[in-house]
């Protein structure tokens, strides 16, 4: 006999969830606020006729400023800089550790994901990592693994490792970019919060202050329809609007 997810929910140990914040490195900030400007320019300027034209350019604009929130790196091969949310996972990440725990780390960029991996060996930190390409034979195997205590991370691409995983061996779970539909939150945070847990969930939302992330985080309580088509692929290049896309980027009427 099925039981209703709320009866479920109710016998699983407490879920706390907690905004991290963290702002930009100096560097970081002077690459965010250009391209932040760049579009506003090119979006107080454009008429809607020209914006349906240019949408997979707009919302390829989109993407870059959430790659920056993480960090430059991700799409600017020389960048040399500092990087405030990894900095501050690295400050995160030795406070989980230091408490005994393991923790679940998503990102939706691959290459963020190889970024931390990258860190991890200097925290003294070992990891197993799942993304797109990761054979079906060897996500079990991991899993297995990691449930039998092996390693302390786990590093899974959202979109690859969001369904399908039990991953109870961990107690703690970082959402390093949100995927700003809560749905897909919320399968990421099922993978350690679920039936065979025993210890509480703590999960972690990494938010950058002063930028998109702070504005979609907003916009999540008041449209959660739209927040979810700004990540969701080619559905948002058919619905996302031009007055929309105009509020996520703070562009007042007055401006246009």
């Amino acid at each position: 006999m099925r039981r209703k997810k709320e009866e479920v929910l109710t016998e699983l140990p407490d879920l706390i969830e907690v905004v991290y914040k963290n702002e930009l490195e100096d560097q970081q900030k002077a690459i965010y606020l250009a391209q932040l400007q760049q579009m506003r320019d090119r979006l107080a300027q454009v008429t809607n006729q020209e914006f349906q034209r240019s949408r997979v350019e707009i919302l390829s604009g989109l993407m870059r400023l959430r790659q920056i929130c993480d960090t430059p790196a991700l799409f600017m091969d020389d960048y040399q800089g500092a990087s405030g949310k990894l900095d501050s996972l690295r400050d995160l990440l030795l406070q989980v550790a230091d408490g005994g725990h393991r923790v679940l780390i998503f990102s939706q960029f691959k290459g963020m994901l190889e970024k931390i991996e990258q860190e991890l060996p200097d925290l003294g930190l070992t990891s197993f990592k799942i993304t797109g390409s990761t054979p079906a034979h060897d996500r079990q195997e991991m899993t297995k693994a990691f449930n039998q205590g092996e390693r302390d991370a786990f590093l899974i691409s959202l979109k690859a490792g969001g369904v399908g995983l039990n991953l109870t061996g961990a107690d703690t779970v970082i959402l390093v970019d949100l995927w700003w539909n809560p749905a897909v939150e919320a399968q990421a945070i099922g993978r350690a919060h679920r039936m065979g847990q025993e210890q509480m969930v703590e999960v972690y939302r990494l938010i950058t202050k002063g930028t998109i992330e702070e504005k979609i985080q907003e916009l999540q309580e008041q449209k959660k329809h739209l927040v979810s088509q700004v990540l969701d692929g080619t559905e948002s290049r058919a619905s996302l609007s031009l007055a929309e896309i105009r509020e996520i980027l703070g562009i007042s009427e007055a401006s246009t």
